[in-house]
């Protein structure tokens, strides 16, 4: 008996891993089930891919109001800029000029207060705002092989509150979870985002 566990154990080894090796691009790409919520989060580092699907939650009635989240502006690029006389247009007006256009109104559109550097920094933003609204369920649109760790991060943020949250990936993203090695892209993002799920895990991510 113990001669054949020492036959088949490379064997199994091998088809573990294999398995885990096809399975980690739907591992990251992990979403929930969508259900009308009380506000669609966009967050931050897509122009158009997440935007445009949380316009199209929006515009599908599964919340009155959208959350854009934006990265953290050049400010002394900016002040520099600005004392010659010139006007930057930043991503963030740019972003609601083009949802606007999409058919979701200005008064449904919510500009934090502050920009962000990292998605840790975006949880904690929202939680603010949830729990200053009142509300009790949310949707966070990002890009497919960030959900995972959106997931744990918005979890880890905010444990303790009644608000639930679902996240939920960009149709316009063109990864392929189930197909990730065929695709540069795909491969790209594994790679970046494995040890960031990791640093998450043990409670080092940010």
């Amino acid at each position: 008996m113990a001669g054949r566990w020492r036959l088949w154990l490379p064997v199994l080894i091998l088809a573990a891993g294999v398995y885990a090796f096809l399975a980690v691009g739907r591992f990251l790409a992990r979403e929930d089930p969508l259900e009308p919520a009380d506000a669609i989060v966009v967050l931050a580092g897509t122009r158009v891919e997440r935007p445009l699907e949380a316009a199209d939650l929006y515009l599908a009635h599964y919340a009155p109001r959208i959350v854009l989240s934006y990265g953290n502006l050049e400010d002394r690029a900016i002040r520099a800029v600005e004392q010659r006389g010139a006007h930057v247009l930043s991503d963030i007006d740019l972003l609601k000029a083009m949802m606007i256009d999409l058919g979701v109104p200005a008064e449904a559109l919510i500009t934090p207060s502050r920009g962000h550097d990292n998605t840790v920094e975006e949880a904690r933003t929202m939680r603010e705002i949830a729990l200053a609204h009142g509300w009790r369920r949310i949707i966070v649109v990002s890009s497919t092989y960030h959900l995972r760790r959106v997931s744990m991060a918005f979890a880890r943020t905010f444990r303790g509150s009644d608000v639930q949250i679902l996240v939920h990936g960009s149709r316009y993203d063109p990864s392929t979870p189930d197909r990730w090695w065929r695709r540069r892209g795909d491969v790209r993002w594994l790679v970046s985002e494995l040890p960031k799920v990791v640093a998450y895990a043990v409670g080092w991510g940010d």
